[in-house]
């Protein structure tokens, strides 16, 4: 079982880069890894729709056979460390391998909401889609010491 963020945007700033191997490093070797994907091409007089319709092509190609797929959307449902703790548990005992889909700047299509078995909030407050990435990364690091009693989650 594996668990994938596939995120589109490369070239990430080095903190950003440094946070989400911080986490990574700290869970079991290819447990957590990040897909990213490049970003479509905009320009000041280009259609930001075609922009995302591209990405959302690259995302959707980029889920594994079987995956459960979970869309990170601002309309989604928003779960405590607690409850994602217990998700990571069927998770693993399905061993069904998992992909996080984070959109690009303009959000994820209606297609890829559409492929998702669930879209969750991370937040109701707007966040870069860089700082997901790290969010995204530290809060199944903290489940996964939940399920082994592991004091950082205190």
């Amino acid at each position: 079982m594996r668990i994938l963020m596939i995120s589109v945007g490369q070239k990430m700033p080095d903190w950003v880069a440094a946070g989400v191997r911080e986490y990574c490093g700290r869970l079991p070797a290819n447990f957590l890894q990040l897909v990213e994907l490049p970003l479509a091409v905009r320009t000041n007089s280009s259609d930001p729709r075609r922009a995302q319709a591209e990405e959302a092509q690259r995302l959707l190609k980029a889920i594994p056979d079987g995956a459960h797929v979970i869309a990170l959307d601002p309309r989604g449902r928003a779960l405590s460390t607690e409850e994602l703790a217990e998700r990571l548990d069927g998770w693993q005992h399905e061993g069904r391998d998992v992909a996080f889909l984070i959109g690009g700047p303009d959000g994820l299509t209606a297609e890829c909401l559409a492929r998702s078995d669930e879209r969750w909030s991370l937040s109701r407050l707007t966040f870069p889609h860089m700082l997901v990435r790290i969010i995204l990364a530290e809060q199944i690091y903290r489940a996964w010491t939940i399920l082994r009693n592991h004091p950082y989650h205190r």
